[in-house]
């Protein structure tokens, strides 16, 4: 029995009994757990299980009880970093602990953070070529004795440098169950920052990075095919969600609008996340002067985020405009429902997680036509464009201004979607998974 049923649309569900009962998330009913495995160990499990690659580990939620699952969870990028993965990972705890699960984090230092029960940090440097990541290279003898101390049924790897290798090496010299999770597209990177040659070596790390765990859950479809092209083995898709409540269309200000100067008639177009080179800005700059020059006094700029690249953006950003740095809270909900559209030409992200949070504010998407972006803008939500094409990005922004009708109605099928995307419905399905390859303490 699978845990994917057909509804009476003809369409895929998930079968409540199958999860309640225990089953695996997997795509047949004869996948063996960790358990059953644990003397024979990972290789024969991924024999046993090459059939599953590529399953979602999505699913109904308040079903799953995580009072069996000790995780520890090895991150090189952990509050009070902010990034897509760091803040992921602050949501896979909770999620856990909130579950009756326990979690234990280890991470490198940073000058900024605080100590924190849960937390090991290994003493760590900034890395010379993106001086916001902190590289540590953890003792392993320490980790290994704070492991025990732990008793963890599952290790998850989260990243590939420093903390991450050491997870890995441990998890291998313990026998505990591990698993990891792809967030960087490395081709992509690669290709941007026209490191070519480094492309071979690099998928042949990531590779034998990956393939000693039993999982690597990718954020979306397109990353699972991308990685298994590149032989990674035991693919499934850890999907994100959004908090609807939090992120709302509720939330407009009109008070902020008129910080920016603007109209009711005025496009206001919006950009949260980090700002860096790499998430496709200086394309998006380019569109913006054009759109500004094709409709003036028609188009505003909201730009929210601080980064490497922030003296660039305010440098060149066309006025009206209002770049805030990074907002937290009410502050940033504010900031997404006030915006008419949100700017996403990153084609270096595996999951944009603005993407829902701006979806879920009431905002459609002028997105890079690239496969992560594909899966959640759709034909329906917003528009998609070539990448790396600022006339092309213009061109949509144009189209807002000029359709307002076609946006408003984008905009409703952007809300409809991240109202289906909650983050109980990803956790409980991937601790459901979880709790099929955890060994639990006897």
């Amino acid at each position: 029995m699978s845990v994917l049923r057909h509804d009476a649309a003809g369409g895929l569900a998930w079968d409540s009994q199958a999860i309640a009962s225990g089953m695996s998330i997997s795509s047949a009913s004869t996948t063996p757990t960790f358990a059953e495995n644990a003397e024979v160990g990972v290789d024969a499990f991924r024999a046993s299980t090459a059939a599953t690659a590529s399953v979602m580990v999505n699913g109904p939620s308040g079903l799953v009880d995580a009072s069996a699952l000790r995780l520890a969870v090895f991150t090189d990028t952990w509050t009070p970093q902010v990034n897509g993965v760091s803040r992921t990972l602050e949501r896979l705890r909770d999620a856990v602990t909130s579950r009756g699960g326990e979690v234990h984090v280890f991470t490198g230092n940073d000058p900024c953070a605080r100590s924190a029960a849960g937390v090991s940090r290994s003493p760590s440097v900034p890395f010379w070529a993106y001086p916001q990541l902190q590289l540590a290279w953890p003792d392993r003898g320490g980790v290994a004795r704070t492991l025990h101390a732990f008793q963890p049924t599952l290790i998850h790897v989260a990243t590939e440098f420093g903390v991450g290798l050491a997870g890995r090496s441990v998890a291998r010299a313990t026998g505990i169950p591990m698993v990891t999770s792809y967030h960087t597209s490395f081709a992509s990177y690669a290709q941007y920052y026209q490191l070519g040659f480094l492309t071979h070596p690099g998928w042949r790390y990531l590779r034998w990075f990956h393939r000693a765990g039993m999982r690597t859950y990718c954020p979306t479809r397109a990353i699972v095919r991308e990685v298994e092209s590149q032989g990674f083995a035991n693919c499934a898709v850890w999907s994100r969600g959004v908090d609807v409540q939090r992120f709302s269309p509720r939330y407009r200000d009109g008070a902020l609008r008129e910080t920016l100067g603007v109209r009711d008639d005025v496009l206001v177009v919006g950009y949260v996340g980090r700002l860096a080179a790499e998430k496709g800005l200086g394309t998006a700059l380019s569109a913006m002067a054009i759109a500004a020059e094709a409709r003036p006094g028609r188009v505003a700029f909201m730009v929210v985020g601080d980064g490497p690249y922030e003296a660039e953006m305010r440098a060149r950003t066309p006025a009206p405009c209002w770049l805030p740095g990074a907002l937290h809270g009410r502050a940033l909900s504010t900031a997404y429902a006030s915006a008419d559209v949100f700017l996403f030409p990153s084609t270096t992200d595996t999951f944009g997680n603005v993407l829902l949070e701006a979806m879920a504010s009431g905002l459609p998407v002028i997105g890079a036509d690239v496969g992560p972006t594909r899966e959640l803008v759709g034909g329906t939500r917003g528009w998609l464009v070539a990448p790396d094409n600022a006339e092309a990005l213009a061109a949509a922004i144009i189209a807002c201004v000029d359709d307002p009708a076609a946006r408003l109605q984008r905009a409703d099928r952007a809300r409809e979607f991240a109202e289906f995307s909650t983050w109980d419905r990803v956790w409980d399905g991937l601790i459901s998974d979880y709790l099929t390859l955890h060994r639990p303490v006897r």
